[in-house]
């Protein structure tokens, strides 16, 4: 099928290619040919529960056959449900719904900048680090310390600076400069070649953040909602931080993101210092309901982990059969081969064959299967990502 004519009307903001896809179920994705895909890339770290997950497919229903929309001038009940789902399963008081990582980002900037005006008009600089990814608009773009993605797009936003992942002394040496109101970071970098930032590098953060009166943001749009085998990644280093962001696959498969933040944070903001449209959606919510309450049952979190050691020790069974694999890295569900080469042939072929996996930064692949993924599926994506690596390699 040729499939470059459907690229004459979409702005090219993607490279995409191949017939479209119909559905899914479970852990597949099927296109128009007929076509069956293992996702090991779950819409990018979006579809938790797998495809047409029956808790999924009756919130659906039963929300969109009660309410579609309604104005955040007004509650709506999936949203003060899944409001107090977030407040329980976490550190936090209170939650703000978005549509996205992106706005996620956007809005706890924005309410970092708020609180620590309280303390000095000054107290206005963002810190982040190197290999992060925080989204594409102007804030979250220019919290993102890559310049592949500020290419183009410059100027970026005033305030805003750089300290190498996992640098203490470089962070150190930022804090005698400027007078920051948040410090960013990926417990788990995803987009960046999933880099996990140390526990005592998390620890340092918290103590500075509490020392110099900034916010500590942890951006758990991909590595949280059980994607690192606990519901949140902060609590595998006992690290809280002041706001959380998320997204991905909160809403279950639709647009939704979330902040979620202390009372003291929180309480700064007044009516009309932010707001959106669609955030929130009562479907949205719905789903989210659904995802959240079944990812964060224990047993479902223990089989994550079961999952995550079956890949891990399978794909690092491949290192010394393949020189081309330079390290596996990565946490629960969210794991990836690092290669001495761009590895986007590699991805092509896996696709080719049936399986679905993502490229991230310095050369990584990306693993992230459905959180429902079955053994017996693990097994089937390493066979053909090997059957791929002899065919290129050997």
């Amino acid at each position: 099928m040729n499939t470059k004519k459907f690229d004459t009307v979409f702005v090219p903001t993607y490279a995409r290619e191949g017939a479209p896809f119909t559905h899914g179920k479970g852990s597949y994705l099927f296109d128009s040919t007929g076509a069956a895909y293992l996702d090991f890339g779950s819409g990018i770290a979006v579809n938790a529960l797998g495809h047409a997950h029956p808790a999924l497919q009756k919130a659906l229903r039963t929300q969109g056959n009660a309410l579609i929309h309604a104005s955040n001038l007004y509650f709506t009940q999936p949203q003060i449900d899944l409001a107090k789902l977030l407040v329980k399963h976490s550190f936090a008081d209170r939650v703000f719904f978005c549509n996205s990582g992106t706005e996620a980002n956007e809005a706890a900037i924005k309410f970092a900048r708020k609180w620590a005006r309280t303390i000095s008009p000054e107290k206005y600089h963002i810190l982040s680090f190197t290999d992060g990814f925080h989204g594409r608009t102007y804030g979250a773009l220019s919290a993102t310390a890559q310049e592949k993605f500020h290419a183009g797009f410059d100027p970026i936003l005033n305030g805003f600076h750089y300290a190498p992942f996992n640098d203490m002394k470089a962070v150190r040496k930022l804090l005698r400069q400027y007078k920051f109101a948040a410090i960013f970071v990926e417990p788990l970098q995803g987009e960046g070649g999933i880099n996990q930032a140390t526990g005592e590098f998390l620890r340092f953060l918290r103590d500075i953040a509490t020392k110099h009166k900034c916010v500590l943001v942890f951006d758990e749009v991909q590595c949280g909602m059980g994607r690192t085998g606990t519901l949140w990644n902060y609590q595998q280093h006992k690290v809280i931080p002041d706001i959380m962001t998320l997204a991905k696959p909160l809403g279950g498969g639709l647009p939704l993101g979330a902040v979620v933040t202390r009372d003291e944070i929180a309480l700064c903001i007044k009516p009309g210092d932010h707001g959106t449209t669609f955030g929130g959606n009562p479907v949205a919510c719905a789903l989210g309901i659904a995802t959240l309450s079944t990812v964060a049952d224990r047993k479902f979190l223990a089989d994550i982990r079961k999952k995550s050691t079956l890949l891990i020790e399978k794909l690092t069974a491949l290192k010394p059969k393949f020189p081309a694999i330079e390290q596996v890295l990565g946490s629960g569900l969210l794991v990836g081969v690092r290669m001495k080469d761009d590895p986007s042939s590699i991805i092509a072929a896996c696709r080719k064959n049936g399986l679905l996996l993502i490229k991230a930064g310095h050369n990584t692949v990306r693993f992230i299967p459905p959180l429902t993924v079955k053994t017996a599926e693990i097994g089937r994506a390493v066979a053909i990502f090997k059957k791929v690596l002899i065919t290129i390699f050997q």
